[in-house]
């Protein structure tokens, strides 16, 4: 196989998958990992792909922190699709928390307005979108408001967070990769939402197929801690399968 045989290989494998691995490559095209690696950088060079460590993705696979106002507009159609299936999760008289971020928005939203259940949250735009449920007992988190996302962090709302066990956390990311697990932009917003994890039975993410193959500054967990993802068709196949290979459902709509 030429070079040129070779990186077109690898750019239909990143169209694909949206992300390929060093050894892989190194297997499959059977010549080293210094080869792929030389690859890969003429690749890169040229603007084609963006490497890291043992693998490339199409673009950086890191985010900045957006306002939650901005991203609202983003994806609208998918996190409603999500929010909805999400939704069909409660059970009467549930005890569940929902993390912060426009998709759990949506979800909370979608939650039936009659339905018995007790909601345990950070974000105040979704207290705000459960506010007229007649039946929905709401517990809000104090703490330090971020603007950004609408939502509280801090030593209070850790805490206060640590007094309730819950049944299922509802949560979204701003990136979801497969070294380096689930993320978000804000360190205290990560640490926040790692205890949230362990106050629960169950951890259902909640994350639109952009997610998938990125990263955010602050770690909330690796995939292994999470129990569930609800996405949209966009998702790669190599993350599908990688995700269920762990024990991780995943559901597509």
């Amino acid at each position: 196989m030429t070079i040129a045989e070779r990186h077109k290989y690898i750019l239909d494998e990143l169209n694909k998958n949206g992300f390929v691995g060093v050894a892989e490559l190194s297997k499959e095209l059977d010549v080293t990992v210094v080869t792929i690696r030389k690859d890969l950088k003429i690749l890169e060079d040229k603007g084609l792909l963006y490497r890291s460590h043992g693998s490339a993705t199409p673009a950086s696979p890191y985010v900045n922190d957006r306002s939650v106002n901005e991203k609202k507009l983003v994806r609208v159609e998918e996190k409603m699709k999500i929010a909805s299936e999400a939704a069909k999760l409660i059970d009467e008289d549930d005890a569940i928390i929902i993390g912060s971020g426009t998709t759990v928005v949506s979800f909370a939203q979608a939650i039936p307005k009659n339905k018995k259940l007790t909601v345990l949250t950070a974000a105040m735009n979704v207290t705000l979108a459960l506010i007229d449920a007649p039946e929905i007992e709401i517990v809000q988190l104090g703490g330090v408001v971020r603007k950004s996302s609408s939502s509280v962090v801090g030593n209070f709302a850790d805490e206060m967070l640590q007094q309730f066990a819950c049944s299922k956390l509802f949560l979204s990311a701003d990136g979801i990769s497969l070294d380096h697990g689930l993320t978000t932009s804000h360190m205290m917003e990560a640490h926040l939402n790692a205890r949230m994890i362990k106050g629960v039975q169950k951890t259902i993410v909640l994350a639109d197929s952009s997610k998938f193959g990125k990263k955010g500054f602050g770690k909330i967990c690796n995939l292994e801690d999470i129990d569930m993802v609800i996405t949209d068709s966009g998702i790669p196949e190599l993350y599908k399968e990688k995700l269920e290979e762990i024990g991780i459902e995943v559901r597509i709509l």
